[in-house]
């Protein structure tokens, strides 16, 4: 025992009134999130202590337990945690073990390490009845190991399927081993080791009662030998016995047994015609007057028939792609990430770019950097707690990536009005499909809220100038300064075949409360702040020391990050509801210090702050305003359709003239990423126009049911990914075929082959002939591609 470590104590008792076992546990995992790694508990009957201590990352955990530790303590422990229990433990320490280390500083009851498949449990005493029960083992990680310097109660090892077990037997009163006559007969306890059917036991003691049908006697080897010596001597360390190192080392006191293999366990008893086997096991077992023969409702009789070809009653379908991904179907671009990951697994990691670039002008910018991925938070991996594989890493590739090919040119013009990501998708998409597009912006930039509003601190600014660098290679036609009044709206009208208005939403929202003049905008802020000006009052620059913004949203949260950034001291976002800020631009203000506040209700604005409604000043010589923006619709004119002051738009952006398109916040807020989706459907919509067709939407797909896809395949233990390869590698390729032939080897019929054409396409075939229509393939598919489907009728 440690006793230089400094431990952060949590009592058991609040007073004299016994803390319940979940209120325990969130204290304990308070502390952990709080930052400490070695946590003294006083326990008092207190179930699962130590378990579940995922906060921690990797950073190791030592918990020490004193007092009364309940049922399970450590169960479920991962492999960063380390347990120390200063008594004895009560029943099923250890359960469903993952990786922890658990001291027991003497005797064990019931169960210990019951079902573990990782981690070592050491107990400096007895255990009782089924310790070491129904334990497994990963061969990608090291085995589960139960330590006894006792003896073992009843049961021990049932059902074992894996992981080693070793018990000392030790008692002081035993008397000295002698060659030939029994000796320490009850190590094992009564029963041991029924149903044991993978590991090993390492027994000092007398081992000619346990089931002989399941496990045998071994020699130890040299090598097992070396191996008991040196861990018997961390064993005896870890429960301060190193003094009986030399009594429990003599090599003739110890025994070896392991499992049978099942051709082991067939030795003898010859081969049982199904005809024998029917009536002599399973109708004793099951059938009438057997275990669950009360139970039986269908009279048990042979199958006449194996039913192939037209008889099958269900027949496998190979639906490779005739689903979205999940990725795909919530990316408001509509990237399908799987085909390139897909093509990551090929090795083809420029075609992997390139393909970004088919969807967006952003790749880099937005789906690396800005974007909150919803493509991530709709991953499948999701369902069994494994982090998405990152699509950020994928976007950012794609930042040196060159133009892809354009169509040859149509002669036809489509007017862009506003520069921003929304705008240059529309105008990128015409020009690859072979129009002539031309932007029009009033800024300097084009860009739009990337360029002049959204904080250098979430895009390196050299990615997006490479970005921006991209969009005028390809677009020729860009024209700055643009003031776009009612007048000129209607000249470019005349001017252009089709017109595309992507004007965005500038026109802040604000206050109607009394000294609203002494407030900035959140746009006009950001604006500043990006050039490193702040704050306006009577016409003067004014530094920002104490900041209060009104509207806690991600926009609100951009305006904290560069009120820090500029040396801003106090920082409160307010709001009159639960904040509405999520990803990664609340952790950067949290990361800040900022202040979240609510509900919070303006009652008035003065040169010292903001003042609540219920009277209380927030102090504060810089207010923001940050409630949302409204687009500036007047210079369309009274002949297109608007409602409630956003442009009305159908399926395609069309507006109420079939000649006119609007996108991004002048039809409604969204995201970066629904502008630019906005943007390639617009440019398509026209396109198919152009080509004198009528609108249609070019992925109907629906979404693939989760359900479908298998993730007992992939690493359950990835906490993030480090390269592309990674990423592709434990891609599930929802509904897209991985090619991984696994449906051709489980066949038990040998119905389904691999079929490659000369294109280098594959696709796999059933022949009816052979199929039974079983559903393994179904059941072992990765992908989710295969599906049962019933037969049609004869």
């Amino acid at each position: 025992m440690n006793t230089n470590t400094f431990y952060v104590n949590i009592q058991g008792k609040q007073g004299e009134k016994r803390i319940p076992s979940r209120v325990l546990e969130e204290m304990i995992q308070t502390a952990v999130e709080q930052g400490h790694r070695s946590i003294e508990v006083h326990a008092y009957g207190q179930h699962g202590i130590g378990g579940r201590l995922w906060r921690a990352g990797n950073g190791k955990i030592k918990i020490r337990i004193q007092g009364h530790s309940g049922q399970r303590t450590g169960s479920l422990g991962f492999a960063n945690t380390e347990i120390e229990v200063m008594g004895p433990a009560s029943d099923d320490i250890g359960w469903l073990n993952a990786g922890a280390e658990i001291v027991v500083h003497g005797n064990a009851s019931n169960g210990a390490m019951n079902g573990g498949a990782q981690g070592k449990v050491y107990i400096g005493g007895n255990i009782g009845a089924r310790g070491m029960t129904m334990t497994k083992r990963n061969p990608r990680f090291d085995p589960p190991e139960l330590w006894v310097l006792g003896s073992a109660g009843d049961y021990f090892g049932e059902f074992m399927a894996g992981g080693i077990a070793v018990v000392c037997g030790y008692n002081k009163d035993t008397p000295p081993f002698k060659e030939g006559e029994p000796w320490n007969p009850n190590a094992l306890g009564y029963r041991p080791l029924v149903g044991m059917v993978g590991g090993k036991v390492f027994c000092r003691g007398d081992v000619t009662e346990f089931s002989k049908s399941d496990a045998k006697v071994i020699p130890i080897t040299d090598d097992d030998w070396d191996w008991l010596l040196k861990n018997l001597h961390i064993f005896l360390q870890k429960i301060d016995k190193i003094e009986l190192f030399s009594t429990l080392s003599q090599r003739a006191e110890w025994s070896l047994i392991r499992a049978k293999t099942p051709q082991e366990k067939i030795i003898g008893k010859g081969r049982l015609s199904m005809g024998a086997f029917r009536q002599n096991v399973w109708d004793k077992e099951l059938g009438k007057g057997g275990l669950i023969g009360d139970l039986q409702e269908v009279e048990p009789g042979t199958i006449p028939l194996i039913a192939k070809g037209d008889l099958r009653r269900m027949i496998p379908v190979w639906e490779n792609a005739k689903y979205k991904a999940p990725c795909q179907a919530n990316c408001p671009t509509g990237i399908p990430v799987q085909e390139r990951w897909h093509l990551i697994r090929q090795g083809l990691v420029d075609e992997a770019a390139v393909m970004g670039l088919q969807y967006t002008p952003f790749p880099a910018t937005v789906c690396g950097y800005l974007c909150p991925s919803p493509c991530m938070a709709s991953c499948t991996k999701n369902l069994q707690y494994i982090p998405p594989v990152n699509v950020r890493l994928l976007g950012r590739a794609a930042e040196n990536t060159e133009i892809p090919l354009t169509a040859p040119k149509s002669g036809k013009r489509v007017a862009v009005v506003g520069a921003g990501p929304g705008g240059i998708s529309a105008a990128w998409h015409l020009t690859l499909k072979g129009h002539e597009a031309t932007l029009f912006d009033e800024s300097k930039e084009i860009g739009g809220k990337i360029s002049s509003v959204i904080p250098n601190s979430r895009i390196p600014q050299e990615t997006l100038q490479k970005e921006l660098d991209r969009v005028k290679k390809l677009i020729s036609d860009i024209r700055l300064e643009q003031k776009i009044t009612p007048k000129n709206f209607q000249k470019i009208r005349q001017e252009f075949d089709y017109v595309i208005v992507a004007a965005g939403a500038k026109k802040p929202r604000m206050l109607p409360v009394s000294g609203i003049e002494f407030a900035l905008s959140a746009f006009d802020f950001l604006s500043k702040a990006k050039q490193n000006q702040v704050g306006l009052k009577d016409g003067k620059l004014k530094p920002c020391k104490k900041v209060v913004i009104i509207g806690a949203g991600n926009v609100g949260c951009d305006v904290a990050t560069q009120a820090h950034r500029l040396g801003a001291e106090s920082i409160t976002l307010i709001d009159v509801q639960k904040p509405a800020a999520f990803g990664k631009e609340k952790e950067d203000a949290q990361e800040v210090g900022a202040i979240f506040r609510y509900p919070c209700f303006t009652r008035e604005i003065t040169a010292k702050g903001v003042i609540l409604d219920d009277g209380e000043l927030l102090e504060a010589d810089t207010v923001v305003v940050s409630i949302g923006d409204v687009p500036d619709v007047d210079f369309i004119g009274k002949d297109v359709a608007i409602s409630n002051g956003f442009v009305s738009v159908n399926e395609f952006n069309q507006t109420s003239d079939p000649t006119l398109f609007a996108i991004g916040d002048i039809v409604g807020p969204g995201l970066l990423t629904d502008a630019i989706g906005a943007g390639k459907r617009a440019a398509e919509a026209i396109d198919s126009i152009i080509a004198g067709k009528e609108p249609e939407n070019l992925d109907t797909r629906q979404e693939i049911d989760k359900s479908r896809v298998s993730l007992e395949y992939f690493n359950p233990m990835l906490k993030s990914y480090n390269s592309l390869n990674e990423c592709g590698s434990e891609c599930a390729s929802c509904g897209r075929c991985r090619d991984c032939s696994i449906c051709v080897h489980v066949c038990p019929e040998g119905a389904i082959e691999r079929v490659e054409s000369e294109d280098g396409t594959v696709k796999y075939r059933v022949n009816p002939e052979k199929c039974i229509g079983c559903g393994f393939c179904k059941g072992a598919c990765p992908c989710g591609i295969w599906n049962l489907i019933p037969n049609k009728p004869i």
